[in-house]
């Protein structure tokens, strides 16, 4: 993931997705469901309405974006649908590839679980126990948990460094760096930056965080001896059969056919940047082939009934209250991540849970209820360098799938 995209807000959809609720309203939906142990029972939604559907995913002038394509389901019904690429004048294919951003945080808390499940990790171990003296003397203990459901109070990726101009960011998004590159150069920078410390006291505060997910990613590639490419691979890919899926690791070359993302220049120029580097976890994969992982993931086919508790237990404090979201917008001040997953309240007290991402000219997200009553994948290629702003698509995509009567304009 490139540097602008680790500087970015969760989960766009958070600030965007839920339609016409006032803020009382939707806190209202969150104190009823947002309790991390989520509703068996089958939500009704409207029935997906193509043309409502098909008329959200259309590029408009203030999206600041050249295309998208979508997959909206409810069960036995799916629709696919794409928009025509304004840098080439194409239609962009509904299998196209794309950069998954920080999606690959998912499945990277997956393999995390699973290595639970197995007992060859603790979730309540800490990072300074597995991996002594990769943390400074100064952050306190650290738990493989508070890694993977964003309460463990360490600097985001880079802290502290100048942003890069449009050119920069464009000009080095070849670069590739490993886990421990990322870690060592943010939490030992070799700059002249002063080196971050702890944002808060593990486990009280939560707050959208990258650098524990490159933690996770070389605890699990020490654990298992194995690169994180093999062990998403073979755990996950392969298994369910996500053979549009890859993880390139340096290779920048992108599967065809793919959208391609661009970045607009200093000189106001889009730039095309499909091909870029990033670190280990970097995900390629397609609408279908992220829809099935999330459902997959959701019906519990993946991990067991205890780590499959994990991605929905939302953190509290030792008063059973949820503790404090920190740092951003992504939730509505107090925790909304589950291990990996992020809720969002719906107007009709259900919960999605999903995850955003973003790479350089990509802005993507998954989401899905419990029980699968809706799901839905979208990647848009997205022009602005502003990755922490609300995806307007996304906010228009649920819209038409709550109420698609009003969602045709």
């Amino acid at each position: 993931m490139k540097p602008f995209a680790r500087r970015a807000a969760a989960l766009a959809l958070a600030c965007s997705a839920v339609v016409g609720v006032t803020a009382a309203s939707g806190a209202q939906a969150f104190a009823a469901s947002g309790t991390g142990t989520g509703s068996t029972a089958a939500t009704a939604f409207p029935a997906l309405d193509p043309a409502a559907l098909q008329a959200a995913i259309e590029t408009r002038p203030s999206d600041n974006s050249s295309g998208a394509l979508a997959l909206v389901a409810e069960p036995g019904q799916v629709w696919k649908g794409s928009t025509v690429d304004s840098q080439t004048g194409r239609k962009i294919p509904e299998n196209a590839h794309f950069h998954a951003g920080s999606i690959s945080k998912v499945f990277e808390t997956t393999v995390v679980l699973q290595l639970a499940a197995e007992g060859r990790i603790d979730l309540d171990q800490t990072v300074q126990h597995y991996m002594p003296g990769l943390l400074p003397d100064t952050f306190a203990p650290i738990t493989v948990r508070q890694l993977v459901n964003y309460t463990s109070g360490l600097p985001n990726v880079d802290e502290g460094r100048p942003p890069a101009s449009a050119d920069e960011t464009i000009a080095d998004r070849y670069d590739y760096r490993t886990f421990d590159q990322i870690i060592q150069q943010t939490l030992r920078p070799d700059d002249g930056r002063p080196a971050p410390g702890p944002h808060f006291t593990p486990g009280t505060e939560q707050e959208y965080n990258s650098l524990g997910f490159r933690i996770a990613g070389k605890l699990i590639e020490q654990t298992t001896g194995n690169s994180f490419r093999d062990e998403v691979t073979a755990r996950i890919l392969k298994p369910l059969h996500l053979n549009q899926t890859s993880v390139p690791e340096d290779d920048p070359e992108m599967p065809r056919p793919y959208l391609h993302g661009y970045m607009t220049d200093d000189n106001g120029r889009a730039v095309d940047t499909s091909e870029q580097g990033g670190d280990p976890s970097n995900i390629i994969s397609t609408t279908a082939d992220l829809d099935r992982f999330l459902t997959t993931l959701l019906q519990g086919r993946l991990l067991p009934a205890a780590q499959q508790n994990e991605l929905f237990t939302l953190p509290k404090d030792n008063e059973g209250k949820l503790v404090p979201f920190v740092g951003g917008s992504s939730c509505n001040k107090v925790a909304c991540f589950g291990a990996g997953l992020m809720s969002t309240p719906l107007p009709n007290g259900t919960l999605l849970w999903g995850k955003t991402g973003h790479d350089d000219g990509y802005a993507n997200g998954m989401f899905a209820t419990r029980d699968l009553s809706v799901h839905a994948v979208y990647s848009t290629s997205n022009l602005g360098l502003d990755f922490g702003a609300p995806t307007p698509l996304a906010n228009r995509l649920l819209t038409a799938v709550l109420t698609p009567s009003t969602s045709h304009s």
